[in-house]
């Protein structure tokens, strides 16, 4: 599915489904391909499906990458088809865990939110953001909508700005104030009869959708990382551990054909090929608090790279092969493609 592709035109349990074959083919991403998966079967409305995939998810014997995420997930879909108890239960002991995830403290502080628990949702924004940010001076991107979901809660209980809501009014930087965002009376002049505040709001809302829209519409394909000769040499030489990622550069090329050869056949559309430098991929690290030998990390930085317009797609159009030879690539890595 393409990222711009209209919800009104998905076919979700398509989707789901087409996402647990590949999650098959790669048992290496399923945890990130099977919480998608789960994703589009609440989107149809199959939120029994759903929890069946967090529950597979949870009960693997592989460790999960991120099981608090997993089971902040599986809390906030069980709730929507009536397991409040349940759900409950799951939301008090992620919270107990103290996950170090953004990701999962805004997602049980908004299944609070949602059910109109808004004490409960701005002691969970709170307690995550006190986690996350004790000590740091610029908050990492993963943890602004931490500020933003306390800002809108604490705008619903009538609360006064703090430091850390001028601090979310700094880190927003849509046309429409956070104030006028996480208003409550916006939505009561949906319904007036004042022609005048009715417009106001639709040019709120018109502003809101552009940048939604601009988010969307810059479409990138699904990207392998390829590291130059001389680059993968500097980056082995700097982080030796990574060796165990590329043995060598031949079979990090081969590796790279392969990939995309078996994502092809899966039926995954747009694809592509990235290329890394070191500086690039340190600044990255950096701006994750990771370190580069973080093998984790490798993904992320493909998919940062190709979301910045950098991907090359594949096979290539012309005749050059992606590797870099000045071969053609039907005589170079496309042999027998």
């Amino acid at each position: 599915m393409r990222p711009d592709t209209p919800a009104e035109n998905v076919d979700h349990n398509a989707e789901a489904a087409r996402l647990e074959r590949t999650a098959g083919l790669y048992p290496e991403d399923a945890e990130h391909l099977l919480v998608q998966a789960a994703a589009h079967l609440e989107l149809s409305g199959d939120r029994p499906s759903a929890t069946a995939l967090y529950d597979r998810l949870l009960s693997s014997p592989e460790p999960l990458e991120n099981p608090q995420l997993v089971r902040a997930l599986k809390a906030a879909n069980l709730w929507e088809y009536g397991h409040e108890a349940e759900a409950r239960a799951i939301i008090d002991g992620v919270r107990a865990s103290s996950p170090r995830d953004p990701a999962a403290w805004v997602i049980v502080a908004e299944a609070l939110e949602s059910h109109d628990e808004l004490e409960a949702a701005h002691e969970t924004f709170t307690e995550g953001a006190r986690l996350l940010l004790k000590g740091v001076s610029e908050p990492p991107y993963s943890t602004h909508p931490l500020l933003f979901g306390r800002h809108r809660v604490r705008r619903m209980l009538g609360a006064g700005h703090d430091e850390w809501d001028a601090l979310a009014d700094t880190l927003h930087t849509a046309p429409v104030s956070l104030d006028e965002l996480h208003d409550p009376k916006r939505v009561w002049s949906l319904g007036s009869d004042n022609p005048a505040e009715l417009q106001a709001e639709i040019a709120r809302l018109q502003s809101e959708l552009t940048t939604a829209r601009e988010a969307l519409s810059r479409p990138f394909p699904v990207a392998v990382l390829h590291w130059p000769a001389d680059e993968l040499a500097e980056l082995l030489s700097a982080y030796p551990s990574l060796s165990s990622e590329y043995p060598s550069h031949e079979e990090h090329l081969a590796t790279i054909e392969a990939s995309l050869r078996e994502l092809a056949a899966s039926g995954t559309p747009n694809l592509g090929i990235v290329t890394g430098t070191v500086p690039s991929y340190e600044a990255f690290a950096a701006s994750e608090a990771s370190s580069p030998t973080d093998t984790t990390l490798l993904p992320q930085y493909a998919t940062t790279l190709a979301a910045r317009g950098l991907a090359v797609s594949w096979p290539p159009r012309g005749d050059v092969c992606w590797c870099g030879s000045g071969r053609a690539y039907e005589g170079c890595h496309g042999t027998g493609a």
